[in-house]
C-alpha cells in the first residue's frame, strides 16, 4: 500500500513563490511507486486548498496553483486524518515559524522538519540570538528594537545601532528568511531607509554588525544526534547574499566543499551541533557562520526550513556528502516517522 504524503506548500508569506519553487522541484524526486502524493496549496490570503492526487512530477509552478472553487478544503482532508504524513514545504511567516506545525501538533499528525519550539525559535532572529548566547556560542554584536519604539524615539533608535555597531550594519526583520527585507548601511541616511523596509515586513527587527568575513554553511540531518554534511561557501557579486542573489539574478557563487582547514571544519560541525540541539531541533537545519580573516569562527544563524530545490546550499551539501537529493527527502521522511512514533510513546494521563 503507498504512504499518503501530503505537499503542504505556498503560504501567507513573502517567500510564497520560493516555496512553490520548493514544491516543484520535490515532485520531481518522488517515487510515484511509493507514494500517493497529495499537493495541498496555501494561497497568499491564507486559504487551504487540495488539488487533486498527483501521479507524476509537475512541469510547472501554475500546476500546483489551486483556486478555491476547483479543489475540497485541505483543513477536512487534515481533520479527517486522511495522509499518513505531511511535508511542510513553507518558507517564512505563517508556515516555518511554528504556526503550521503547532496546528499539526494538536491533530497529532507526522510531518518532517522542525516542531513547533525549534520552528518559532529559529524564525525570530533576536530569539534565537539571546539562545545561542545562552549557550555560549560567538556571535556578531546585534541590538533589536520594535516598531513602536522606533516610531517613539527615531533618533534614539538610530544611535543605539550607531553607538554599540557603528558602520557598516546590516538590518533585517527579525521573522523572515530568504534574505527579505535586509540591507546593508553605511550612514545615517541608509540606516533610515533601513529601518522604514524592514518594519514593512515584520514588527521587530534585528541590526547586527557589519564585518568581512567568510560565509560558510553547513547541513545538519538527524534528530537528537544530527549529521553535518560538508562545508559550503558562499561568494556573492554584491554585497551581501540578498532575496535578488539567491532567486532572481545567478550571481552568486556556491563553493562545495569550501576551502577550510580542517581544525575550523571540526569547530564549525560542534557549534552547529550545538546550535541545533539548544533550539532543539528536528529533521534537517542549515547553520550559517562567518568566518574571519583571522580564523574566528562566528555563529550568524540559523534556518529550520531551509531553500530545498536541488540547486539550494542545503540540498547541494547533502549532495557532496553522498545523499542526493531523492534519498535526502526519503531520509527526512523516516526521521519524520522516528520522530511522530516516539512522542506516541509519552503519557498523558496520571
Amino acid at each position: 500500500m503507498k504512504t499518503k504524503l501530503c505537499l503542504l506548500y505556498g503560504g501567507k508569506s513573502a517567500e510564497h513563490e520560493v516555496s512553490l519553487e520548493t514544491a516543484k522541484a520535490v515532485t520531481g524526486a518522488l517515487d510515484f511507486n511509493k507514494y500517493e502524493v497529495y499537493p495541498v496549496y496555501i494561497t497568499i490570503e491564507g486559504h487551504w486548498i487540495e488539488g487533486e492526487t498527483l501521479t507524476a512530477p509537475v512541469n510547472e509552478v501554475s500546476d500546483l496553483q489551486f483556486e478555491t472553487n476547483e479543489a475540497v478544503s485541505a483543513l477536512e482532508s487534515l481533520a479527517a486524518r486522511k495522509y499518513d504524513i505531511i511535508f511542510p514545504l513553507l518558507h517564512g511567516p505563517n508556515g516555518e515559524d511554528g504556526t503550521v506545525q503547532g496546528m499539526l501538533e494538536v491533530m497529532n499528525l507526522p510531518y518532517v522538519g522542525n516542531g513547533v519550539l525549534s520552528s518559532s525559535a529559529g524564525m525570530d532572529k533576536v530569539i534565537m540570538k539571546n539562545i545561542f548566547a545562552q549557550a555560549g556560542l560567538p556571535q556578531v554584536k546585534y541590538v533589536w528594537l520594535t516598531r513602536k519604539a522606533w516610531e517613539h524615539d527615531k533618533e534614539a533608535a538610530y544611535k543605539q545601532a550607531e553607538q554599540k555597531l557603528g558602520y557598516p550594519c546590516f538590518v533585517k526583520p527579525a521573522n523572515l528568511g530568504s534574505s527579505v527585507g535586509i540591507s546593508k548601511c553605511t550612514n545615517r541616511e541608509e540606516l533610515d531607509a533601513a529601518y522604514e523596509e524592514a518594519f514593512q515586513f515584520d514588527r521587530k527587527i534585528v541590526v547586527e554588525e557589519g564585518i568581512q568575513a567568510r560565509e560558510i554553511e553547513i547541513g545538519l540531518l538527524g534528530n537528537d544526534t544530527p549529521s553535518c554534511s560538508v562545508i559550503g561557501e558562499i561568494i556573492p557579486q554584491t554585497d551581501f547574499y540578498d532575496y535578488k542573489a539567491k532567486y532572481k539574478d545567478g550571481s552568486t557563487a556556491l563553493i562545495i566543499p569550501a576551502d577550510v582547514p580542517e581544525s575550523i571544519q571540526k569547530n564549525m560541525k560542534e557549534m552547529a551541533v550545538t546550535a541545533f540541539q539548544s533550539l532543539d531541533c528536528s529533521g534537517l537545519v542549515r547553520a550559517d557562520f562567518f568566518l574571519k580573516e583571522n580564523g574566528e569562527l562566528v555563529i550568524n544563524e540559523i534556518n529550520t526550513m531551509p531553500g530545498f530545490t536541488p540547486f539550494s546550499m542545503f540540498p547541494l551539501l547533502w549532495k557532496h556528502t553522498g545523499v542526493d537529493y531523492p534519498a535526502l527527502i526519503e531520509k527526512l521522511i523516516e526521521l519524520a516517522k522516528e520522530r511522530y512514533e516516539e512522542k506516541q510513546q509519552l503519557k498523558y494521563t496520571v
